[in-house]
């Protein structure tokens, strides 16, 4: 299986459990990898057989900036979810970063891998 891949996708949304983070929009990064075969696409050359990543980016900056989650644990499961369905991969790795949310790290989050099986 081939993987298609979307690398720190910045997308600023409320998501926290604090009061604080309620008022606020804070941005969050995404990294996906999904499973794609692409011997398609590679064969005809053309976009209509791929994995569309700018598709898959524009989906989910639209989903992820209007959510109000409080656990990115909630969000990551959501994105997980609209990948699989509606792009049609096999399967995925999403990891959810929240820069800044830990003094002295740079970024806390998940790491989650999903599949059609699931």
């Amino acid at each position: 299986m081939d993987t298609v891949f979307i690398e720190a996708l910045e997308i600023e949304t409320v998501i926290g459990i604090y009061d604080w983070e309620r008022r606020i929009r804070q941005p969050l990064l995404l990294d996906l990898e999904m499973g794609f075969d692409n011997r398609v696409p590679a064969a005809s050359d053309d976009i209509a057989d791929t994995l569309n990543y700018k598709a898959v980016s524009k989906r989910l900056v639209e989903y992820v900036s209007q959510s109000e989650f409080g656990l990115v644990e909630t969000l990551a499961e959501r994105c997980a979810q609209i990948v699989l369905d509606e792009f049609g991969v096999d399967w995925l790795r999403l990891k959810l970063s929240k820069p800044g949310a830990v003094r002295g790290a740079r970024a806390v989050g998940v790491v989650i891998e999903r599949s059609r099986a699931d």
